[in-house]
């Protein structure tokens, strides 16, 4: 019997690490990024409809199309093309939009890859994890990952996906400025298309020999962010003054991320920082890790 309406979470995706390691012929970058997830994200809520529908809400509802160009519509009819028997389906869609948009943590892929799964649920389609990324590449590098949703290293274009054991749940605050960032613009700033790969992963996962990991680690693209946006210098200062024993941009920005000892110290960076910054966007919380 299908279900008459769900609920979907669209988490945020945090890349700890994006090493930029070579380009193809058609422009794409070849990238090889440790990203995982956290707790905070959007929300969406499907339901059997007679006419297709998209509603927004939220705190940053604003800054997102409702027409076909949302990636909600597009996944939703991509779903629809691939399966002849949901091509008569409609559906109502409400979106709580809490994360910031063009920010680097994947908030409209994620969006797209949880329109994915719920409506292949509501449709009562036989497609598993593997068919949908197959669909999903199709609407953005982030899909897959975004359709994994947990602790995972991701390699070529974002495509080449491959998911983590034992990787923690990790204490973090996410803060974003209030600037956009194209991701094209950052790219084409680069200065280098060949750096180093990630280096071999610790032979241990528990927090601390992570974070030490992480610190031999880069985001390649955080210095063309930053000479676009030097408000994303200041949110790393903001991270690091708060007490994280990690401070990195995430993605092509301009969200940045700090790591902490536990989830109270967390929570309490989280109150300094939106104290001393009122206007950004700031959220604590932890990673989803391998084993939850």
């Amino acid at each position: 019997m299908r279900s008459p309406s769900l609920t979907v979470h669209a988490p945020a995706k945090i890349n700890l690490a994006l090493h930029v390691t070579g380009r193809r012929a058609d422009g794409y970058h070849l990238i090889e990024t440790l990203a995982v997830f956290s707790q905070t994200g959007d929300v969406l809520e499907l339901a059997p409809a007679a006419t297709d529908a998209l509603a927004i809400a939220g705190p940053f509802a604003d800054a997102l199309p409702d027409g076909g160009d949302n990636l909600i519509e597009r996944a939703r009819e991509r779903l629809r093309d691939a399966f002849p028997q949901a091509r008569d389906r409609r559906s109502s869609i409400r979106l709580t939009k809490n994360l910031p948009v063009a920010a680097g943590i994947g908030g409209g892929s994620s969006d797209a890859a949880a329109t994915l799964r719920g409506l292949a649920a509501l449709w009562e389609l036989d497609v598993g994890e593997a068919g949908l990324a197959r669909l999903g590449v199709e609407l953005g590098a982030d899909l897959p990952m975004c359709l994994a949703a947990r602790p995972l290293i991701a390699r070529g274009i974002g495509e080449d996906i491959h998911r983590l054991a034992d990787w923690p749940a990790l204490p973090l605050v996410m803060v974003n400025p209030g600037v956009a960032v194209p991701t094209q613009a950052v790219f084409a700033r680069l200065e280098r298309r060949d750096n180093a790969p990630l280096p071999a992963l610790p032979s241990r996962r528990d927090e601390k020999s992570v974070v030490d990991w992480l610190a031999d680690c880069r985001n390649d693209l955080q210095p063309a962010a930053i000479a676009l946006a030097p408000q994303i210098a200041e949110a790393l200062d903001v991270v690091a003054a708060s007490g994280a024993r990690l401070g990195r941009m995430s993605g092509s920005g301009a969200t940045c991320f700090g790591l902490y000892d536990t989830i109270e110290t967390a929570r309490h960076a989280e109150a300094a920082i939106s104290k001393e910054r009122p206007g950004w966007f700031v959220a604590a919380g932890e990673t989803t890790g391998s084993n939850a």
